[in-house]
This record gives structure tokens, sequence and C-alpha cells, in this order.
């Protein structure tokens, strides 16, 4: 049965690099990532040939509610019975119940919503409304930001690789660095129509900001008549022990915009969520940002189920606790390999161990793969590995991460000839 299922796994793996990205296959392979996804449950993912995997990587944080969350899937399964994806040009009861659901559960006054299907999409919205709204062209964004590969989105990209094949790119976008008060202050002029940041840089290497820094944004923003937009794709939904992670520093943005584990891995929805004020733009163009497919009524429906799951079983106090358990293990490690691990940057279950140089990322990679855990380094930074497992981890699987870390770093501190002796 074995022997079967690895051929499978041989033809799928053939078969994708010939059809979709020899080189993304090839890459995967040398990390000892060349899975092939099977059963999913919890924190946990199968390969097809029957190996459990702790997924620490989920898609940077698509799977806050677990892999194949029975609950969510049942929402869909009770949804498909009667709804389809809907017409997007007409009003739907699922769209209203999550728009009004999102409202309740945003920080401060963020009370109206516009669909989408991705992150990217949904940061494209935020910067045309705010540049809508404004009447303004001028963009801020941050270094080693990420804000998704779509058209405005990717000109708000702080890493130029992404950037550079598709110049030109949108204009009016300026880049500074994350948690630098004084370049944003230098930054920022009458034409500046908003700021959009991460409340913690994900792809950047999971760098969260200085405890004022983003209060100062926000009173920047309103000396200057600039809207704040904060990008909760990766951080929203309680990844970091809140709800929203901008609930950290009490502060409000005037656009929100979350994606990824709204949909609880089960149906891609998004969604960018505004200060009423903003709905003025709206009113003379009602028709001006449409989605074929964004916040369909299956994916609507999916969201609710995902909120009220969030909710029910405490997800961010979880997080909180679980990431408290990940931190005694981290401080272990950071005194034991200091020649490997140089700091660690954390927010509930957005964690991220900052390598003493690049080559380790890659190579702690593989040997995470070989004890059955998945963490991969950041897009931006090969020396960062980010770990944002699924919410529902078990206090045993944190366990099991951390003793795969351990024996990680031991083996590979060995064979570099700086660690200690047993």
């Amino acid at each position: 049965m074995k022997g079967g299922a690895e051929e499978v796994k041989a033809q799928a793996l053939r078969d994708f690099a010939e059809y979709i990205n020899p080189m993304k296959v090839r890459t995967l392979k040398s990390a000892g990532l060349d899975i092939i996804e099977d059963r999913r449950e919890g924190a946990g993912v199968w390969d097809i040939t029957g190996r459990k995997y702790i997924d620490c990587q989920t898609g940077s944080g698509i799977m806050n509610v677990g892999r194949h969350n029975r609950e969510i899937v049942e929402a869909l399964k009770k949804a498909l019975d009667t709804y389809d994806i809907g017409v997007f040009l007409l009003c739907s009861k699922p769209k209203a119940d999550l728009a009004k659901r999102l409202a309740e559960i945003s920080p401060g006054d963020l009370k109206c919503t516009v669909f989408g299907v991705g992150g990217g999409e949904a940061n494209d919205a935020a910067i045309k409304i705010a540049r809508g709204f404004t009447m303004k062209t001028g963009i801020i964004y941050a270094k080693n930001s990420y804000h998704g590969h779509t058209g405005f989105a990717l000109s708000a990209i702080g890493r130029e690789a992404y950037r550079e094949p598709f110049g030109p790119l949108m204009p009016g976008f300026t880049m500074v660095p994350f948690g630098d008060m004084d370049a944003m202050k230098e930054a920022m002029n009458e034409e500046t129509a908003a700021v959009i940041l991460e409340p913690i840089l994900g792809e950047g290497g999971i760098h969260v900001p200085p405890d004022d820094y983003l209060p100062a944004v926000r009173k920047l923003c309103d000396e200057n008549e600039a809207l704040l937009i904060l990008d909760e794709v990766q951080t929203g939904f309680a990844r970091t022990g809140k709800m929203f992670a901008a609930e950290h520093w009490n502060v409000v943005p005037d656009i929100m915009t979350v994606a990824k584990s709204m949909g609880g891995g089960i149906y891609p929805i998004s969604a960018t969520i505004f200060k009423e004020e903003i709905m003025d733009f709206f009113i003379p163009h009602p028709f001006i940002h449409l989605s074929t497919f964004g916040g369909s009524d299956l994916g609507c429906m999916v969201a609710l189920a995902v909120i009220d799951y969030i909710e029910k079983n405490d997800l961010a106090g979880h997080a909180q606790k679980m990431g408290q358990r990940f931190r005694k293990g981290f401080d272990a490690l950071l005194k034991e390999y200091p020649e490997l691990l140089l700091e660690v940057r954390q927010k509930g279950l957005m964690m991220g161990l900052q390598y003493t140089n690049e080559s380790i990322g890659p190579r702690m990679s593989k040997k995470l793969s070989d004890r059955g855990v998945i963490a991969v380094y950041t897009g931006n930074d090969p020396s960062i590995c980010r770990l944002m497992p699924p919410l529902v981890i078990s206090p045993e699987e944190v366990d099991l991460v951390l003793e795969a870390l351990e024996g990680s770093m031991k083996e590979l501190s060995k064979e570099s000839g700086i660690g200690k002796d047993d």
C-alpha cells in the first residue's frame, strides 16, 4: 500500500513540476517539504504516504481554526443545501449578516465593508478607497512589508525582488523603515492619502513595533488628514492573542483589511472594513469597486461560522496561553544555542525565530521536516523562521514542536562544529 502511495506522490510531483512550477518542486524537495497533503485535522496534516506533520506554516495564517475544521465544513455543507455563490450585483442576506458581524467585532467605529476574495484584493480596495475619499494620491508603506501581488498592493510591497520585474508600478508610493517614526514624519506631506501598515510585519520577519509606534502613526495621520490602513490579513482573527492585533495598542485604523483565516481554510473570502464617513465616497459611486466572487454567499456563511468558532472556543485566549508555552521553550533554546538563535519575536501564536545567518533557515526547515514539523523561513528573510500554527494547537503539540526545534538545533550545531558537546 505504501509503495502505491509513494508512486502516486511521485507522479503528482512530476505533474506539478511539468504543468505548474518546476522550481517550486525543486525548492520544496531541498527543504524536505515536497509533501502532497492528504488528511488534515487540527494542527496536523498527513502526507499522502501516511506521515503526519504538525503544520506551523498554515499558508501564513489561513488555518487559525485548524485544518479541515469539522464545524466549518458542516457550515459550508449546510449553505450548499440552499445557496450557490450568488450574483455579485445583487444584495444578499449572508453579505449583510457578515458585514454586520464584522462591524460588531472590529476595533472602534469600523463599520462598513467591501468584500473580496483574497488579501491582495482587499488591500487594493483599501488603497483605492483611500485615494478616492481623500482626493489625494500619496501612499506611505514600510520596508519589508507585504500586502499582496495585485496592482495597487504590489506597489506597496517592501521588497524590490517582488516589484522589479513588473515596473513601472503605480506612482505615488513612498517606502519608510518599519518602526521609524522620524522617517514616517519626513515622508508625510499634504499629498499623503494614507499610510498602509501591517501591525506586525509578517513576511518581513515577524517584526513587532515599539509600543508607541502605531499610536504615533495614528496621531500623525490625524494631524495631516491622511487615513491609516492596517493590513490584518495575517494578524487578524485571534492570531496574536487579540481578535485583531491593533487592539494590543488601542489603535483604531480608518480602514482595516482581513482575509486568510476568515475563510477557515475552507472557502476564500476577504474584507475591507472602514469607518462610516468613508462611505460618503460610495454615494455617487455605488458600483465603482466590484468583485465577481468577493463576499459570495457561501464564503459569507463560512466566515460567520469561523467568527462564532473563534469566540465560542476563546481562541484568542488559547493563543496567548500556547504562545507563553512556546516562549518558555524558546528562551531555553536562546540560552543553549546562541550560535544559531539570535532573537525571538512574538505576539501570541505569531512567532519568528531570528537565526544568526541566512544559511540556517533552509537547513532548519529540512531538519524540522525530518522531525514531522512544517516550518519555513519568511519570504523576505531566509534567516527568520516563521511559526504560525493553527490556534487550536494543543499543549502536547507545542511540546512536540519545541522538541523538534531542540533536536534540529542540536544536530545542526554538531554539524557546524560550533555547538556544545553532550
